[in-house]
């Protein structure tokens, strides 16, 4: 009868051991399965953090050289600024208003249609036939000579834009 007992007990205890192993079999997997699953997502997250970075990184590139063109134009700007103000500061305008009244209000109606017109072409406009036809900057409008395409224009040159020979065609 003890040899009934004890192999009762060691059948238990193979039994409980063996469902020990089981037990612990079912949950590793469970455990590897969830754990794959994460590693996915976590996969998936990394590469689309991974292009948005990328994306970032380009916009920034691409914010940097638009902010350089909007810098060298301001630049072009004030050039022009400065010749104008240097310009007006050789000459008194008064003086000038008082003794040659029609030639300076001939000279500031022109200027004024150019400078308009400037704003006009800055828009968008399109060159007219005399605009088209100029053979320098000063013919093409005296108050706004950067905007001169050249001798081939296939539209107006914004000022601070880069021209290549293989834009001509």
């Amino acid at each position: 009868m003890l040899r009934l007992y004890l192999m009762l007990f060691i059948l238990g205890t193979l039994s409980g051991v063996g469902y020990g192993a089981y037990t612990y079999y079912i949950t590793t997997q469970e455990t590897i399965r969830v754990l794959t699953e994460n590693n996915v997502k976590l996969e998936l997250a990394v590469a689309t953090n991974e292009e948005a970075i990328a994306s970032l990184q380009s916009d920034y590139a691409a914010a940097m050289e638009e902010n350089k063109k909007i810098n060298e134009a301001y630049a072009d700007i004030r050039r022009q600024n400065n010749r104008l103000s240097s310009k007006l500061a050789d000459m008194d305008l008064g003086l000038l208003a008082v003794e040659k009244t029609e030639s300076i209000e001939r000279a500031i109606n022109r200027g004024t249609v150019n400078a308009g017109r400037c704003f006009e072409l800055l828009s968008g406009a399109e060159l007219t036939e005399d605009e088209k036809n100029a053979t320098d900057a000063k013919q093409f409008n005296k108050e706004c000579p950067w905007l001169w395409p050249g001798p081939n224009p296939d539209g107006v040159q914004q000022p601070g834009s880069e021209t290549s020979e293989g834009d001509n065609g």
